[in-house]
């Protein structure tokens, strides 16, 4: 079973909002006291955040699926919804979040520090917040919209200020329990060291830390061994240590050709982006400070093999140190020596001037409009898709349930200019309209759909413009149908006005006038009074 864990795959998603209510206030005497609904609450976020009591990734290689909590629904009397609660997942210091694809999304480094995996939804207004003067009672509300979800890499790079690498069993674990108070375990067969291990050194003033990197071996690179896929968590270090071995007993190893894999094994290994220097460059494991520790020197042979390589490392410009994990000898100027390594280099990051990002303000365009429209081809027939972050939220948004509800959708989008849009890029009633993406709702469109629904008397719930669709006349059938009643109407009059121009009907108006009250009286025109 895996007690070390440096990599997982984490799949995380924001608690759902709560639904928003349809409530109307009713007490004595006050039977419609108005709407009254509450709003949903908001879904709980997911935040990764640096503990100290966190060593490894192994809980979420077991659990790799994390969810926040869903807020509430709103509720009558105006009472909103309880909030998610918020999901705290503890890292390691020194994680790095990645996508799916390798793109860096946060570095955390540093106790408490925090990030935001996965944002909880927004919960739906209730109808009380969607009254106004014109909607005094709305009958619906809206819908609380799910929240993000993503699948995240964790990737664990230990902080250290120095790293110990070189060959399996070069004794770079008895080295850090020499130095230190870390008790990594010791045996005298090859890759003993399956996981990194760090401890503590103090050297005069200097406290810093140092790493055990599994054993490197020729062909690491592609895959070969453990050591290269460790080397992760020395990218953060100041400076390497090579361990060379000078009492082994093969035949075809010596430190000099050891020496000579690792530097080719550590010059193929591309340091991550995610970390970089002062200057915002990140620097190769090569191109750092280097010692080397002659180890196992309380061996007659090791001795004999550290004094004959010695002046050949030196004429390559190393510092070297003959040093014996087992009798401590030459560990104490080891030590003073990574100490002024290390001091150096937070000397130069404390001197180093603060970097500001500049301020880039970038003001809304005049003719931004939120969204855009893109023309497709679906069966030979043409399909509008709208995108933009409003018209997708308030579909999500939207009871399609409820007619009312729907009207007030067509409200918003009419008033974000979508139909106008629609106009200009050639849409015709009938035509597939989307909005978002493959998963986006369908509509066909009818554009006699205007806003204004508030204005249009309805019962609660409901929406005049979705009676009879299919049967409602266009708007140009209904003016066509109002002109025809106006020429039927001017037609009338001339025939009328041609026929008493020729005589044919001669009542005047004055006899008109006495006809009328007579003929209600039940008297006619010729009776005598």
């Amino acid at each position: 079973m895996a007690s070390f864990v440096d990599r997982v795959v984490l799949h995380v998603s924001g608690g759902t909002g709560g639904h928003g209510c349809v409530s109307v206030h009713r007490e004595k005497f006050k039977p419609l006291g108005g709407p009254d609904g509450g709003n949903g609450g908001n879904g709980g976020d997911v935040i990764l955040r640096v503990d100290h009591q966190t060593t490894t990734l192994l809980d979420y290689h077991h659990a790799p699926h994390r969810h926040a909590t869903n807020g509430g629904p709103g509720m009558g009397d105006w009472r909103g919804g309880k909030n998610g609660e918020t999901l705290i997942l503890p890292v390691p210091d020194g994680t790095v979040v990645k996508s799916k694809d390798g793109t860096v999304l946060a570095d955390l480094v540093g106790e408490g520090t925090e990030y935001v995996a996965a944002a909880g939804g927004i919960g739906g207004l209730g109808n009380a917040a969607l009254s106004s003067q014109k909607r005094r009672a709305p009958g619906f509300a809206l819908l609380g919209i799910e929240g993000e979800s993503s699948d995240i890499v964790l990737e664990l790079k230990s902080i250290a200020d120095i790293a110990l690498v070189g060959f399996p069993s070069a004794g770079k674990s008895s080295l850090i329990a020499a130095m230190s108070a870390a008790r990594p375990k010791i045996a005298d067969y090859p890759f003993t060291t399956l996981v990194p291990n760090l401890g503590v050194v103090q050297a005069g003033d200097v406290r810093f830390t140092i790493a055990d990197v599994p054993g490197l071996i020729e062909g690491a690179s592609e895959g070969k061994g453990l050591g290269h896929h460790f080397l992760r968590h020395v990218e953060r270090c100041a400076a390497l240590v090579h361990v060379l071995d000078c009492g082994t007993l093969e035949a075809d190893r010596d430190p000099l050709s050891d020496l000579a894999v690792i530097e080719a094994e550590l010059e193929k290994y591309a340091v991550d982006m995610s970390y970089a220097g002062q200057d915002g460059e990140v620097v190769p494991l090569n191109h750092r400070p280097r010692l080397v520790a002659l180890n196992k020197v309380d061996l007659p042979d090791g001795k004999d093999m550290a004094e004959f390589v010695r002046p050949e490392l030196e004429s390559r410009g190393y510092r070297v140190f003959e040093i014996s994990a087992t009798s401590h000898e030459g560990l104490r100027q080891l030590g003073f020596a990574m100490a002024e390594i290390v001091q150096a280099a937070r000397d130069a990051v404390a001197a180093a001037p603060p970097k500001v990002q500049p301020v880039v303000i970038k003001p809304r365009a005049v003719n931004e409009t939120g969204f855009r429209i893109r023309r497709e081809e679906k069966g030979l027939e043409p399909l509008f898709r709208v995108l933009g972050e409003k018209p997708v939220r308030w579909v999500k948004q939207t009871d399609f349930t409820n007619e009312e509800a729907i009207g007030y959708l067509a409200d918003r989008l009419a008033k974000l200019g979508v139909e106008t849009e629609l106009f200009k890029q050639g849409a015709k009633p009938g035509d597939t309209v989307v909005i978002g993406e493959d998963d986006g709702v369908v509509f066909d469109w009818e554009p006699t759909m205007m806003a204004g629904a508030e204005l249009l008397a309805s019962p609660r719930g409901t929406d005049v413009r979705f009676a009879d669709i299919g049967d409602r006349p266009t708007r140009g059938q209904k003016r066509e149908e109002q002109q025809e009643r106006k020429d039927a109407k001017a037609a009338a009059r001339a025939e009328l006005e041609a026929e008493r121009k020729a005589g044919i009907w001669t009542e005047s108006v004055s006899s008109r006038r006495i006809a009328k009250p007579l003929k209600e009286s039940g008297l006619g025109a010729d009776d005598d009074f």
